[in-house]
């Protein structure tokens, strides 16, 4: 592991997020992950953060409030990884095994990574904040949330930031 600046491979991580990341949320013991595309990095507070989304209707949700997560963000192939994670629920199946995936520990968190994914962001809850229905543009609204199942917004202060 190379431990990097939050912001050394940021464009990079947009752009693979674009295309799917892992959202690991929970620790060893019992953890759920997910496929996300949306989120950002940025600098706020005095911090660098990774802004991450999750709905509540989601299995994932109820290990978020443990206050961390991590994003691993695969550089080469796993798209029949993500594909799995975004399709299955945690609830009925165990994603890490289905899709053939290992966890490794986190290095500052007790939340693991998805082992060998190349590129890292571990972070701890800086804030939360749930989605205000009428606060959103109506397009967006119209196009994203038909069933008012309105996200979570969790920024996390990026505690490390790594690459294989």
């Amino acid at each position: 592991m190379k431990e990097i600046s939050f912001s050394d491979q940021a464009s990079k991580a947009m752009e693979v997020l674009r295309q799917g990341a892992f959202l690991t949320a929970g620790d060893g013991d019992k953890s759920n992950v997910m496929t996300i595309a949306w989120g950002s990095i940025g600098f706020m507070w005095g911090k660098p953060v990774f802004t991450v989304m999750v709905r509540p209707s989601r299995h994932t949700y109820q290990f978020m409030d443990r206050g961390e997560f991590t994003v691993s963000l695969p550089l080469a192939g796993m798209k029949d990884a993500l594909a799995l994670c975004g399709s299955k629920s945690g609830r009925d199946v165990d994603k890490v095994k289905a899709a053939g995936l290992t966890l490794r520990a986190g290095q500052k968190v007790a939340t693991p990574v998805v082992d060998g994914c190349g590129l890292y962001y571990e972070c701890r809850v800086a804030y939360r904040y749930d989605m205000v229905p009428g606060q959103l543009g109506q397009d967006y609204d119209a196009q994203w949330y038909k069933g008012s199942d309105y996200h979570t917004v969790y920024i996390g202060e990026i505690v490390a930031a790594y690459t294989d």
